[in-house]
Parts: C-alpha cells; sequence; structure tokens
C-alpha cells in the first residue's frame, strides 16, 4: 500500500473512532434517533478502516505454491467486504431506526448537546475528508474528474475512504437538520426523516463501492496509459515486428500480469529469440515496473489470429 493510502485510512479510523464514541454519548443524552444511526455509522466506518489496513497487512505475503501469483487481491476482497459492512450495519440500520422512531416518535431531548456534537463530528469528518482529497490527488490525473478517479482507480483503499467520507458528511448534515426541525416544529418524526435519508445514502454509496470492488475482484485490465507504456516497451526492440495480440490484468493495485503474442523476425535462432524475449521483458518493465509477470508468446501473424 503506498503511504497515501495508509496516511488516509489512519486520519480516517481516528476521526471516525472519535466521532462514533461521542455521538452515541450524544445519542444516551438526547435519544435521537439520527444521533444514533450516526453513531452506528461512524462505528461502520472505524472497523471499516481497519479492515482495509488488515487486508493491505494481509497482501503483502508472499507468494506460495497455493498463491503462485502473491496475495494482492486481498486488498480488492477485504474493501468488497467493508461495502457490505457499511450496507448492513451503516444503511441497513439506518433505515431500520429510523422507521421505528418514525412509527413511534418521541421528542429529542437536550438540543445544545446534540448539535455540539453533531458540529465537532462534522469538523473531525472535514479532516479526514481533506486528508483523503489531499493524498488521492498525488495519483489522479489533473483533467480527471473525481467519478472518473473513483471508477477506475486500481488502489481500492482511497476510493472507499473519499466515498466514506463524503458520506458521512452529508449524512451529519442530514442528522443536523433533522434535528433542528424537529426542535423548532416539534415534530419528532423530522428526526427520524433524517435517519431514513442516512440509511438511504448509505446503501447508495455501498452499492457503488461493491459494484466496483467486484470489478477489481473479477480481473480488471490495466489503464490504457499503462497499456500504451507496454506497448511501447514491446515495439520499442528492433527484432519486434508486430503485436499480435496484449492481454493484461491487475493482480494487485501495484501489480500487473502482461500476456502478449508477438511476431518476431524470422531469421532469429531458438537462442537468439531466447534472449529477443528476455530483452523484451526487461524493456516492458523498464516503461512500467508493475508488469510484475510478463508471459511472451513468438507467432506468426495470420488474419484469424484470435488467441
Amino acid at each position: 500500500m503506498q503511504e497515501g493510502s495508509k496516511k488516509a485510512i489512519v486520519a480516517a479510523f481516528t476521526a471516525n473512532l472519535g466521532i462514533a464514541v461521542s455521538k452515541f454519548a450524544g445519542f444516551l443524552i438526547t435519544q435521537s434517533a439520527g444521533l444514533l444511526a450516526e453513531s452506528v455509522h461512524s462505528l461502520a466506518d472505524t472497523g471499516n478502516q481497519a479492515l482495509l489496513l488488515f487486508g493491505s497487512k494481509r497482501s503483502a505475503k508472499e507468494a506460495d505454491d497455493r498463491y503462485q501469483f502473491g496475495y494482492g487481491r486481498e486488498r480488492y476482497f477485504w474493501s468488497f467486504v467493508v461495502a457490505l459492512v457499511l450496507f448492513s450495519m451503516g444503511g441497513l440500520f439506518a433505515l431500520y431506526e429510523g422507521v421505528q422512531k418514525f412509527l413511534h416518535p418521541h421528542e429529542t431531548e437536550n438540543l445544545p448537546v446534540a448539535l455540539g456534537i453533531l458540529g465537532a463530528a462534522i469538523l473531525l469528518e472535514t479532516y479526514s475528508l481533506r486528508t483523503a482529497v489531499k493524498e488521492a490527488r498525488h495519483i489522479k490525473r489533473k483533467d480527471q474528474s473525481w467519478w472518473s478517479f473513483i471508477r477506475t482507480a486500481k488502489q481500492p483503499e482511497l476510493p472507499v475512504v473519499l466515498l466514506e467520507d463524503v458520506g458521512a458528511e452529508i449524512g451529519l448534515f442530514l442528522a443536523f437538520c433533522g434535528v433542528l426541525l424537529a426542535h423548532f416544529t416539534h415534530e419528532p418524526r423530522w428526526d427520524a426523516i433524517g435517519s431514513i435519508g442516512i440509511g438511504v445514502l448509505l446503501v447508495v454509496i455501498a452499492a457503488i463501492l461493491a459494484v466496483e470492488m467486484k470489478s477489481l475482484l473479477i480481473g480488471e485490465s490495466a489503464l490504457t496509459t499503462d497499456v500504451t507504456k507496454i506497448e511501447q516497451g514491446i515495439t520499442s526492440h528492433k527484432m519486434v515486428r508486430h503485436i499480435i495480440h496484449l492481454r493484461t490484468e491487475h493482480l494487485s493495485p501495484d501489480e500487473i500480469l502482461v500476456a502478449a503474442k508477438i511476431e518476431f523476425d524470422q531469421t532469429l535462432s531458438m537462442n537468439e529469440l531466447s534472449i529477443t524475449i528476455d530483452e523484451v521483458e526487461a524493456l516492458i518493465r523498464a516503461n512500467l515496473p508493475m508488469a510484475r509477470f510478463i508471459f511472451i508468446e513468438p507467432d506468426v501473424a495470420r488474419l484469424d489470429s484470435v488467441n
């Protein structure tokens, strides 16, 4: 895991742990449904950061006979688990709590305490989000939108933290508005509506994360820019005549598998061809160090060459 990703996760873990404790204390004092939903949300987020760190540690294990390409996909798997936790422990609980309080409403007690805790939580969550944005900018292209970054990023931790933090910020404002409306209108169902809104928001974010992590788990190809670097490395060798086809797959955020069928100069002897293939592999890695596993098959281009 890159240092920036780890820094963003640690910042989110620290902020969410403090927020979860303060929100739950606030719920015990005020009995606010929004605060309870938010405390469970923050507790889920804290656990999620721990899962991301656990996944990073697991992914660093050396390859063995059973997993010969290594454990890099552990980071994708645990990020997928994070989406499930956010959906169940965060979203569904907030929806359940909101519906219950809507059907059986009661007044929120001690408004200043509720607002004070929510305000402090917004500040802490802003710090976490600011850290995630700052670290993401190190790998995000300047001309790339944030949505595009989340959709295409191969490092799962930063998109997860970014979406969690954005969801948390919006959820806090929903809870804040719900508590205020419930107090000034004397209609406690506004607080319940705030909790329901938080639940819907978390379910949507969890669904987005699940779809993106599923795609990475199945095996996404390298980015177009990285494929171009691989092609440039191959074609830069004077004995390469043609790339018949090229396949890539991310085994982890920092490891790419490359499989290529290439037409070489047909005057090469078997020994010369073997040396040339080694040289092409070196050129690929020089252009793209992430290309850890490279398999090259020499062939002759034909009209029906598709495999």
